[in-house]
């Protein structure tokens, strides 16, 4: 069993029916011009040639809200695409299709057109499951929208997966829990977390540069995105992607938010961190050494050895070394020696 990956092909914003306050699809993207079927067939066979696992592969279509396009220039890309599918085309090597879209362009003709082209997974940008936060930053839809959605793409067979934004306008953090809590009520096979990113051109970066959108520090949103990767995980639902696209359009674009290129090994290494203080709850000064996954190292240890400096704080000496035995993401105190009181 091969590593699931994406054939990633990005459509413009186009056909959306309105704009986001956070909206800048173009510079998220990376792309400026719509993608053709010619090039979908460019894409595909590079990468069968190239990607060892093709049964767990998907061709992606992402950056833009695939069923609001044209129905005629979708279908091309799908047609396009469908060739490349096991079970669809005489080319057909790769596991399906994987497509993002809004809640409320969903219905059951645009469903059975997504089955009968090869398509195998749905994302939902849902952003927020409180509609005060949906309508300020024009959305366009609502929370009810969303449920709806998902449940209809759950009764056509699809893997479904929700995306949601941290830090939006007029969002709290309890919000932010609150729509954690209903995503995993809904129980979809995936999540992206999504930290807002302030970009150039954008409503949302209007409302920065006049003061009314006014920012949590990043720290309080890394503990926040902390503790929905824990509670997604302990609820079964699988967390694809927990930070924006590290491209250099938006850290060109980007006028202010939380856009870090490891993200998510900063939330990662939070969670550790939490860990190793609980382990040491009651120590005063003292040398501790902890075991974890090899692959862990890095995130136990912090970005940039964050954590290291953290303890060194607190005058507690943190060593970390590789334990096969130890579960990912986990933390064993090893050994410590409390210095003299």
């Amino acid at each position: 069993m091969g590593r699931h990956s994406n054939i990633s092909i990005f459509v413009p914003h186009i056909g959306c029916p309105n704009i986001c306050s956070f909206c800048n699809q173009r510079t998220i993207s990376g792309c400026t011009e719509a993608p053709t079927p010619e090039d979908v067939r460019r894409i595909c066979t590079l990468a069968a040639e190239q990607i060892k696992y093709s049964e767990d592969t998907e061709i992606a279509f992402f950056g833009g809200s695939f069923t609001a396009i044209d129905k005629s220039y979708s279908s091309e890309l799908l047609n396009a695409a469908r060739d490349f599918v096991a079970g669809f085309g005489e080319k057909g090597i790769f596991k399906g299709i994987r497509l993002s879209t809004r809640p409320d362009c969903i219905d059951d003709n645009t469903l059975d057109m997504l089955k009968q082209n090869g398509v195998t997974a749905i994302e939902l940008g849902a952003q927020s499951m409180s509609n005060k936060v949906l309508t300020a930053n024009n959305r366009g839809h609502t929370a009810d929208d969303v449920v709806k959605a998902s449940e209809m793409i759950r009764e056509y067979g699809f893997e479904l997966g929700l995306q949601m934004m941290v830090g939006l306008y007029k969002s709290t953090a309890e919000d932010e829990l609150n729509t954690m809590r209903k995503i995993i009520s809904i129980s979809p096979d995936t999540v992206r977390i999504y930290p807002t990113v302030v970009l150039a051109g954008t409503r949302l970066a209007e409302l920065y540069m006049k003061g009314e959108y006014v920012l949590a520090p990043f720290d309080e949103i890394v503990d926040l995105c902390a503790d929905m990767l824990m509670e997604f995980e302990a609820a079964g639902i699988r967390v694809i992607k927990c930070g924006i696209h590290a491209s250099d359009g938006v850290n060109g674009e980007r006028v202010a938010g939380y856009y870090h290129p490891a993200f998510r090994e900063l939330c990662e290494g939070r969670l550790m961190r939490r860990q190793m203080e609980k382990a040491l709850a009651g120590f005063g000064k003292c040398e501790t050494e902890f075991a974890v996954n090899p692959s862990c190292i890095s995130r136990a240890m912090g970005h940039k050895k964050e954590n290291i400096r953290y303890f060194l704080q607190k005058e507690i000496t943190v060593k970390v070394r590789g334990d096969l035995s130890v579960p990912k993401l986990k933390c064993k105190l090893v050994n410590s020696l409390e210095a003299e009181r």
